[in-house]
């Protein structure tokens, strides 16, 4: 399998908002139900915007195609436990994000140490962020039932950037075609729908 990349290592231009979603969902429900063409689609959609997710976590360039690739193989051994298509993007992003962190720290290792700026600025993995917590509760089965309740812009959002603590907002408007400045407000929003959701639910109460 090969993961071709534009020579310039540059995203698309951004897609209608949920095409890129909704395509990468078709195109990996066809792979899961047998049509083991649609993997090749699924690489061409996603491939750039994956190049980008891996970059922009500081992974050297010449190390990011490797990432890249790992991250397609992790998806064909672990296809079969992602049981809504839709939730592939998320969970290539999220892959794509923790093999860059595991990645720059083991460059870090074998080379010299970055100044504190760059330290500060790199993904932190020490624990999930306030929304992060609210989305990764107890009862997993409830969060997920309430989510699926919200309006679809909110659903595609937060399949996105729900375990990120300091999302991407490039790689998210890439993913969804919306304009960066509009997800941090759409992101608050959603949340703020979700836990009103979570705090009318009595079943939810009882997990905490």
């Amino acid at each position: 399998m090969t993961t071709d990349v534009p020579a310039d290592r540059t995203p698309p231009a951004a897609a209608p908002a949920s095409t890129l979603a909704q395509r990468a969902a078709t195109a990996f429900a066809a792979y899961q139900g047998g049509d083991r063409q649609r993997l090749a689609e699924l690489v061409d959609l996603l491939t750039p915007l994956l190049w980008h997710t891996v970059r922009a976590q500081r992974v050297p360039y010449d190390v990011a195609e490797d990432v890249v690739q790992t991250t397609w193989l992790r998806l064909v051994h672990g296809a079969d436990a992602i049981h809504d298509p839709a939730a592939v993007l998320a969970w290539l992003v999220t892959t794509a994000k923790r093999e860059s962190w595991r990645v720059v720290r083991d460059l870090r290792r074998t080379q010299a140490l970055p100044d504190e700026q760059e330290r500060d600025e790199l993904p932190d993995e020490t624990g999930p962020g306030p929304e992060a917590a609210t989305l990764a509760g107890l009862d997993g089965r409830v969060l997920w039932e309430h989510v699926r309740a919200l309006p679809e812009r909110c659903r595609s959002l937060l399949r996105v950037v729900a375990f990120s603590d300091r999302p991407d907002y490039a790689t998210v408007a890439q993913a969804l075609g919306m304009p960066i400045g509009s997800i941090g407000p759409t992101r608050g929003r959603c949340l703020a729908k979700l836990r009103h959701l979570l705090d009318a639910d009595p079943h939810w109460g009882d997990t905490r």
